[in-house]
C-alpha cells in the first residue's frame, strides 16, 4: 500500500507531504483545488508520460515520491529481485521521479538507483491502478476481457495447462513442418549432404591443421637463411671465426679461460668470488646453449619437395573453403552434423509418421482441456453477469441487460471440437470474449465498447472492480470522480461498493459526492491558497467535527445547522452499514 506521497514543484503544488492510511482514503475540496493534478502526479510516478507542463512555473524541477510497504502484497517481489532492486532487510520501495524544466527529460529511482521508464511503469503498474470516470482503457478494451474473466473464474491454472500444451503442440508442427520440407527435397538435399562428407573425409581434416601449415611454410621459405644463421652461431660458440685482420676464438674456449683466470684471482682474493661465480654460470650457460644449437642444427633437414606439397595441401583446404564455406573446424563441424542429417533425412518417412501420430494425440489432449476451459469460462461467464446486473441495479440503474459473449472461429487447421470441423486456438485456448450491453430495455444487447455512455462506463468500472477486487494483485486502486453523474441512493451504494473493495486493498477515492465521502476511513481536505504572488495547494487531514463541517459544505455549500445534521446522520448512516460489515453476526 501507499504510505506517503511527497509531491514538490508539480503544477501548482509547491510542497505537499501526504501520509496515507489503510482502508479507504477519500480527497474532497472545490473544484480546482489540486485533486486532480495528484493523481496526475501519481500516474507520473507510476511511470505515464512525463510532460515538461507539469513543473510548477519559475522552478528548475518537479518531483513526485512515494513510499509503498510491501508487508500487504508480494507480487511485485519477484520483479524487484529480477532488477537488483529490492533489499532483503526493507519492507518497503521508494519510487521517485523528477521533471526537469530546462530538458523536459525525467528520471525515475527505485529505492535509490535510477532505472528506465519501462521499469518505473511496469513496476509502478504493480502498486497503483489508477480509474477515472473517462478511463476504462481496459474495460473497454475487448482483449482485455479474457483475462478479466479468467481471473473472476480463478481459471489462471487451467489457462495455463491450457498454454503448456499449446507450446508441445506448436513445436511438434515445426518439427514436422520442417520433415515435410526437407522430404519434397530429400534426395536434392541427400546428394548435397553426402558430397560434403565424402570430401571433407576424402581430404582427412584436421582441427589447426591450416594454422600448423602456414607456420611450416613460413620456416620452409626461409631454409638457407635459418641454416645460415644456426651454422654462424654455432660456430662463433665452437669454432671461432678465421676471416678478418684477426682469427677470433671460440665463445666457449674464451669463457673457459677467463672463468680459469677468475678462479685463480678468487683464491688471492675472496672477495671476487662472486664474479668467479658469475663467470662460471656464463660457462655453463654457454656449453647448453651450445648443445641446443647443435640439436636444433640436426633438425634442419629440409625436403627439397616439400614446399610444394605444403602448397598443394593449403590449395585443397582453401578449395573446401570456397565449396562449402568456413574454416576447417567449421568444415568438420558441418560433416558431423551432415551425418546426423542424412541419417534422419534416410528415415523421414517413419519420423513423418511418428511425428504426425504425436500431432493428434496432442490435439486431442488440447481439445479436451481448451473444451473443459471453455465451460468453464461459460458457467463463470453467466454468473459474472448476474453479479455486474445486480450491482448496476444497485447504482440506480436496474435496467441494464450485461452479458458475457463467447465465439469461436473456424480455423482448417485448428482443434477438433464438437459441432464445428476445427476452431481457431492460441496459449489462451479456444475462445473470443467481448463483454456485451444493453443499457435500455428492448435495445438488443451490443459491444460495451460502443454501447457505454460517461456515467454508465464509470459505474460500470466500479461495478466490475468491486467483483473482480479479490482477484486483483495490485494493492493501491485509485478512483478520480468515478462517481460523476451519480447521485441520491446511488451514491450511498457507491461509497459501500468502494469501501468494500478495502477488504483486499486500500483505495483512494476523490469525490464529490457526501454520501461517498461519508464511507471513509482517513477524510483529506484539498485546498487552494494565496499569496501575494503564487498559488498553492494544501492537504489536511480532517478530524471527526471538521469531516461534518466538509460533508455540510458539500450538501449545501456553505455550512448550517441543518445541513451539519445531514451530514452527521450520513456519516452515522455509513458507520452503522461499515461496523456490519465488519460485525455482520451483531444486528445494527
Amino acid at each position: 500500500m501507499l504510505l506517503e506521497l511527497q509531491i514538490r514543484d508539480f503544477a501548482i503544488i509547491d510542497r505537499l507531504h501526504l501520509r496515507l492510511e489503510e482502508g479507504f482514503n477519500v480527497l474532497t475540496g472545490e473544484t480546482g483545488a489540486g485533486k486532480s493534478i495528484i493523481i496526475d502526479a501519481l500516474g507520473t510516478l507510476r511511470g505515464e508520460k512525463a510532460d515538461v507542463a507539469f513543473v510548477r512555473a519559475g522552478c528548475s524541477r518537479a518531483r513526485i515520491e512515494g513510499i509503498f510497504s510491501l508487508e500487504d502484497r508480494t507480487p511485485v517481489l519477484p520483479l524487484l529481485q529480477e532488477y537488483g532492486l529490492y533489499d532483503e532487510d526493507e519492507r518497503q520501495v521508494i519510487l521517485a521521479r523528477e521533471i526537469s524544466a530546462e530538458s523536459g527529460r525525467s528520471v525515475a529511482r527505485i529505492n535509490g538507483r535510477a532505472v528506465s521508464t519501462s521499469v518505473l511503469r511496469e513496476v509502478g503498474g504493480r502498486l497503483l491502478d489508477i480509474h477515472g470516470q473517462h478511463d476504462g482503457l481496459s474495460l473497454f478494451n475487448p482483449r482485455t476481457h479474457l483475462d478479466m474473466l479468467d481471473r473472476f473464474g480463478e481459471l489462471s491454472p487451467l489457462r495455463g495447462h491450457v498454454a503448456e500444451l499449446v507450446g508441445h503442440l506448436r513445436r511438434t508442427r515445426d518439427d514436422l513442418a520442417e520433415l515435410r520440407h526437407s522430404e519434397s527435397r530429400r534426395k536434392e538435399r541427400l546428394e548435397e549432404l553426402r558430397f560434403l562428407t565424402e570430401d571433407v573425409a576424402a581430404a582427412k581434416l584436421r582441427p589447426g591443421e591450416e594454422e600448423e601449415l602456414l607456420r611450416e611454410r613460413a620456416v620452409v621459405q626461409n631454409a638457407a637463411r635459418i641454416t645460415g644463421l644456426a651454422n654462424d652461431s654455432y660456430t662463433a660458440l665452437y669454432e671461432g671465426r678465421d676471416g678478418g685482420r684477426a682469427a677470433s676464438r671460440p665463445v666457449l674456449e674464451a669463457m673457459a679461460q677467463i672463468a680459469g683466470i677468475l678462479e685463480d684471482l678468487a683464491r688471492l682474493d675472496p672477495s671476487v668470488a662472486h664474479i668467479s661465480a658469475q663467470a662460471n654460470d656464463l660457462h655453463y650457460q654457454a656449453e647448453d646453449l651450445a648443445v641446443s644449437l647443435r640439436s636444433y642444427r640436426l633438425s634442419l633437414d629440409f625436403e627439397a619437395d616439400r614446399i610444394d606439397r605444403i602448397e598443394d595441401r593449403l590449395t585443397v583446404l582453401r578449395d573446401l573453403q570456397r565449396t562449402y564455406g568456413g574454416d576447417v573446424a567449421h568444415l568438420i563441424d558441418r560433416a558431423d552434423r551432415a551425418k546426423a542429417e542424412i541419417e534422419r533425412l534416410t528415415h523421414s518417412s517413419e519420423h513423418i509418421a511418428a511425428l504426425e501420430k504425436q500431432e493428434a494425440a496432442q490435439l486431442g489432449e488440447l481439445a479436451r482441456v481448451a473444451l473443459e476451459l471453455s465451460g468453464r469460462r461459460r458457467a463463470v461467464g453467466d454468473q459474472l453477469a448476474q453479479m455486474i446486473e445486480g450491482a448496476m441495479s444497485d447504482l440506480a440503474m436496474p435496467n441494464i441487460r450485461f452479458s458475457v459473449r463467447m465465439e469461436r472461429v473456424e480455423e482448417k487447421s485448428g482443434l477438433p471440437v464438437p459441432d464445428a470441423a476445427s476452431v481457431a486456438f492460441d496459449k489462451t485456448g479456444i475462445d473470443r470474449v467481448e463483454f456485451m450491453i444493453s443499457p435500455n430495455p428492448g435495445e438488443p444487447l451490443k459491444p460495451l465498447a460502443r454501447i457505454a455512455s460517461g456515467g454508465e462506463s464509470a459505474r460500470l468500472l466500479l461495478a466490475l472492480k468491486s467483483i473482480l477486487s479479490r482477484a486483483d494483485e495490485v494493492p493501491t486502486l485509485i478512483f478520480d470522480e468515478i462517481d460523476v453523474g451519480v447521485g441520491g441512493r446511488a451514491g450511498q451504494v457507491v461509497g459501500q461498493k468502494l469501501w468494500a473493495i478495502t477488504t483486499n486493498h486500500q483505495v483512494i477515492c476523490i469525490t464529490h459526492l457526501p454520501q461517498v465521502a461519508a464511507f471513509a476511513d482517513a477524510h483529506y481536505h484539498i485546498s487552494k491558497e494565496f499569496s501575494s504572488d503564487r498559488t498553492r495547494t494544501a492537504v489536511r487531514l480532517l478530524g471527526d467535527e471538521q469531516r461534518i463541517d466538509e460533508l455540510a459544505a458539500m450538501l449545501d455549500g456553505t455550512p448550517s445547522e441543518h445541513s451539519r445534521a445531514n451530514a452527521r446522520e450520513i456519516i452515522g448512516r455509513a458507520g452503522g452499514w461499515k461496523f456490519q460489515q465488519r460485525s455482520p453476526q451483531i444486528a445494527v
